[in-house]
């Protein structure tokens, strides 16, 4: 009786994430009126907001991060996932996450851009926990492998390579201006830690679907770069090797997984 109240009680927590998500993405979206993300923060977290900024289409990848996070919502809430080992695990921060995930919308539209780096660097944190709990319990049956570690999954690699470019963005407008100069050479060392801590979590988690977020925002970070401003072709060439070696450890890191069971 205990496990089944505890259950009901996660399951609504995470209803409830999933709702203020999703008011607090409208709102912060511009939904009911005001400037669109682009031009928040002046500008500084557009796609021209920094050298490790994605071009504009990458984000369309938070329809189907949204898409999966609803999905997992609704069938985390049946009754046979109520006193659920695993859901039990990971319940509680997947619906951190939700949480952070809205609230750094409304940061960014409504208080100041460190700030932004602040709940963006928490909510990758707690994906992080995520996605680690998640490597303790192997998902029961298909559902669960698509719902609960797809959805999140997507959600940790997109994040990840959005934490760059949100820190990015801020230590641009904070930075001297004649940091300019050697900004090729700090874009491509940061794309060189993205690379490493990828290619780490790939191989440690068994897990592709983080990588191929991951990538996806760096090859359109390379888009931007080689077409629109600022301009930088290292950067750009960078981004697209990190992009292929995140996608073949991700590939190495499932097979190792599946030949370790």
């Amino acid at each position: 009786m205990e496990s089944q109240t505890k259950g009901i009680a996660r399951q609504s927590l995470i209803i409830a994430a999933a709702s203020f998500m999703l008011i607090a993405a409208a709102v912060g979206a511009g939904a009911f009126g005001g400037a669109s993300v682009d031009d928040l923060q002046d500008g500084a977290l557009s796609a021209q907001g920094s050298y490790l900024a994605p071009a504009g289409p990458a984000f369309s990848i938070w329809s189907l991060i949204y898409i999966g996070l609803l999905s997992y919502t609704v069938w985390q809430a049946l009754p046979a996932q109520r006193a659920d080992a695993r859901q039990q695990a990971v319940g509680g921060w997947i619906a951190a996450s939700m949480v952070l995930n809205g609230l750094w919308l409304v940061t960014a539209r409504f208080l100041t851009l460190w700030l932004t780096v602040i709940v963006i660097a928490l909510l990758v944190a707690v994906l992080a926990r995520v996605i680690v709990l998640l490597g303790r319990f192997p998902a029961k049956n298909l559902a669960d492998r698509i719902l609960t570690d797809g959805a999140n999954g997507l959600h940790f690699g997109w994040v990840t390579i959005a934490t760059v470019a949100n820190t990015a963005a801020w230590f641009t407008q904070i930075a001297p201006a004649d940091w300019a100069d050697q900004a090729d050479v700090w874009a491509v060392a940061v794309l060189v830690v993205v690379a490493v801590i990828g290619v780490a979590a790939a191989l440690v988690t068994g897990r592709i679907a983080p990588a191929l977020a991951t990538a996806w925002g760096l090859v359109w970070l390379a888009v931007g770069r080689f077409t629109d401003a600022p301009e930088s072709v290292p950067t750009g060439i960078a981004a697209l090797v990190v992009a292929v070696v995140l996608v073949l450890a991700g590939v190495i890191g499932v097979v190792r997984g599946r030949a370790a069971r």
